[in-house]
């Protein structure tokens, strides 16, 4: 019978601990049931400063549009002369239906630069930039031209602006966040000693940016003989031949 009435108590207290447990359980379920049953707010109330992140996140995610287009696409061609300055040329045409700056930047600037380093296009406006590189003579017994060496990059960047002005490399910093990468520019050497169409492709944007050049460098033609009123026109030795008349009378009226 002690055994029986031990036996009974302690079961008393298993089953007294298990109802207690499952109520705190069954509480608790029915508490995350309400709580996950209960409506979301509705969007329109949403955090303004939660719906700007997410819809700058969403921008940053859109792929960016091109401002400029470049030709070559993606690449800068250089004749392999080992030991001296070589040239490539890139047209860059802006695209936009705004004014646009563009600059260049490169991985090398010690040895590289850039003509011009950046400008302002109106829309619709192109031009040919050159750019110089020194070719260093390869070392170690390395292949000339070989690509996988040649670690030089440059990227173009672009930013709108709002009209004419001068060009300033500091448009970039004061607007960084507006600022746009267009593209990243590798390398790729052309043995001069075989023509082929990248390298003739070359020479003809070398020789219309040297041309250019040229044309900018020559002071404005002047222009014809003034022109007053309607079609009269005054030429320089006359008006010199009238001045010296009108000094000869002032002059024999003076010996009067």
């Amino acid at each position: 019978m002690a055994i029986d009435d031990q036996k009974s108590t302690s079961d008393g207290k298993v089953w007294g601990f298990l109802k207690q447990t499952f109520r705190h359980s069954a509480s608790g379920t029915t508490t995350s049931s309400r709580t996950s049953h209960q409506p979301h707010p509705p969007v329109e109330g949403m955090n303004p400063h939660t719906s700007a992140s997410v819809s700058s996140v969403a921008r940053s995610l859109l792929p960016t549009r091109r401002r400029l287009k470049l030709d070559p696409s993606n690449k800068l061609f250089f004749p392999y002369e080992p030991g001296k300055q070589a040239r490539s040329a890139i047209g860059i045409k802006n695209t936009s239906k705004s004014f646009v700056a563009f600059k260049f930047q490169t991985t090398a600037p010690k040895s590289c630069f850039m003509r011009p380093p950046g400008a302002i296009l109106a829309p619709g406006e192109s031009i040919i930039a050159t750019v110089f590189k020194f070719v260093e003579v390869p070392e170690n017994n390395e292949k000339p031209m070989d690509q996988k060496n040649n670690r030089v990059k440059f990227k173009i960047m672009s930013l709108k602006v709002k009209g004419q002005m001068d060009y300033v490399p500091e448009l970039f910093d004061e607007q960084k966040d507006q600022v746009s990468i267009e593209q990243i520019l590798r390398v790729v050497f052309l043995d001069p000693e075989r023509p082929n169409a990248a390298l003739e492709k070359l020479k003809r944007q070398l020789a219309e940016a040297d041309a250019a050049l040229e044309a900018r460098k020559k002071p404005p033609e002047e222009a014809g003989p003034k022109i007053i009123g309607e079609g009269l026109v005054i030429d320089e030795w006359k008006e010199r031949r009238e001045r010296y008349l009108a000094k000869q009378q002032v002059e024999g009226v003076d010996s009067v």
